[in-house]
């Protein structure tokens, strides 16, 4: 007798980034653990039962780096679909929402599942073999955040 599958279906998962800024640079980390161990990328996670999302950004910031910050917008919505070197099949799916934000407090220390959280200046950017979307956001980011260090 074939028992049938009682797998649940596989869904994308809503995650968080933050482009944070202390006046041009911004606040990277070099993640710890997979997927992507030892690159560099915004600051995030996934988002918790229960949990709006702009507060999972901050909480997320704080738990990677032990940096404070504002929020000053939503920059955009990335999807992060990742495949199988092996098969090509796609094996995890992140809906990523990602904010921009400027420092408050705290200096970076990493933490959670970061090996290492800095300020890198502008100039720095284009060296560290970032994401093309982590560019476009960063981008993006630093508009609304210069935007939003006016209204402050």
């Amino acid at each position: 007798m074939t028992v049938p599958s009682l797998a649940l279906p596989r869904r994308p998962v809503p995650a968080v980034g933050t482009a944070c800024f202390r006046g041009d640079d911004i606040l990277l980390i070099r993640r710890g653990t997979k997927p992507l161990a030892g690159d560099w990328s915004l600051p995030g996670g996934r988002l918790e039962f229960g949990e709006q999302v702009g507060a999972a950004a901050l909480r997320e910031l704080h738990e990677e780096t032990g940096v404070s910050a504002r929020l000053v917008g939503l920059v955009d919505v990335v999807d992060a679909i990742f495949t199988s070197r092996r098969t090509g099949e796609t094996n995890r799916h992140y809906v990523l929402f990602d904010y921009a934000a400027l420092w408050v407090s705290g200096e970076p220390v990493a933490g959670d599942d970061a090996a290492h959280a800095e300020w890198i200046s502008p100039d720095r950017l284009d060296r560290l073999g970032l994401w093309d979307e982590t560019r476009r956001i960063i981008n993006a980011a630093r508009i609304l955040a210069t935007a939003g260090s006016r209204i402050a």
